[in-house]
């Protein structure tokens, strides 16, 4: 293979490529829209730069090292009695002990700064929303407005957004990726995941962690909107929607597949309660009480 030749693959796997690469689109995470979703891009680039410390020399010393010593270079320095310099034992051992003490600092005040159960500093009254991974589908109660909707999560923007998560299906994970972390769904617990728009749009909300066959269309829309709109919609909700009762519900429950948005009003009260009450072991005591009860009713 000539060197032309060389040279004409190489140009032609660089312009395939950049053509590639024109044609992806930024990645979400490196495009928040929230308050938590913008300290973890920050968090992302700064451990990438302080890998990056590492990285690039040692490419870089590849090369001039290849370069260098190879075998066609007969004014390179032979000296195969060397096998220790204290020099390079510093550079080799320090820097990186240095970038892993940085890490762990960032990273332990990180954590904390960015738990998903750590409410949100705000002047602004936050908006709480119950969440309930179901098969295939999410439902969202507003406890305070007495709606509810499947696959669709309206909210102000610029308002802290109170989620209480849990499941009546096979675990599952939610997330807003422009606009925070990510929660697990469980059946019978309750995790807590706060978030925070800084502008109005819409975006993305998806299921992340596989629970079957209809988990490719369990994804949502998460729309921010101003205090003004948010409070038009709940009213239009409740003016055009059916109740949430026991028996709609009960069709909920049932696996389906790619649900179009729906919404409800009025909800049945403490439904969010019920659901997580369904996976609750009785307790010991009150199964011995109930039994002593259905006793006494007999005799």
């Amino acid at each position: 293979m000539n060197n032309k030749f060389k040279l004409s693959v190489y140009i032609a796997l660089l312009i395939g490529i950049v053509t590639v690469l024109s044609g992806c689109q930024t990645p979400v995470i490196f495009n928040p829209k929230g308050v938590i979703s913008e300290q973890e891009r920050t968090l992302i680039l700064e451990a990438i730069g302080l890998m990056l410390l590492v990285v690039v020399p040692v490419i870089i010393l590849v090369l001039v090292f290849a370069w260098k010593y190879r075998e066609t270079n007969k004014d390179a320095k032979y000296d195969p009695k060397f096998y220790h310099s204290n020099t390079l034992e510093v550079i080799v051992w320090g820097i990186p002990i240095i970038i892993i003490a940085i890490l762990a600092t960032i990273t332990w005040k990180t954590t904390h700064q960015l738990d998903p159960y750590k409410s949100i500093p705000s002047d602004e009254k936050p908006i709480t929303v119950e969440v309930v991974a179901l098969d295939w589908k999410w439902l969202f109660i507003y406890p305070e407005q007495n709606i509810a909707t499947i696959n669709f999560l309206e909210f102000p923007a610029n308002v802290p957004l109170n989620l209480k998560v849990t499941a009546d299906a096979p675990m599952n994970a939610f997330q807003i990726p422009q606009l925070g972390s990510q929660i697990y769904a469980m059946a019978g617990m309750q995790t807590k995941l706060h978030l925070m728009a800084n502008e109005s749009g819409d975006y993305e909300g998806r299921a992340v962690n596989y629970s079957g066959h209809g988990f490719y269309g369990m994804h949502f829309v998460a729309r921010a909107t101003s205090k003004e709109q948010f409070n038009e919609w709940v009213e239009q909700v409740k003016k055009s929607s059916e109740p949430l009762s026991d028996e709609k519900y009960n069709e909920l429950v049932k696996p389906s597949y790619s649900n179009a948005v729906t919404t409800y009003y009025p909800v049945k009260n403490n439904l969010f309660k019920e659901i997580m009450a369904k996976f609750m072991p009785m307790d010991e005591d009150m199964h011995h009480s109930h039994n002593d009860d259905s006793s006494d009713m007999s005799h």
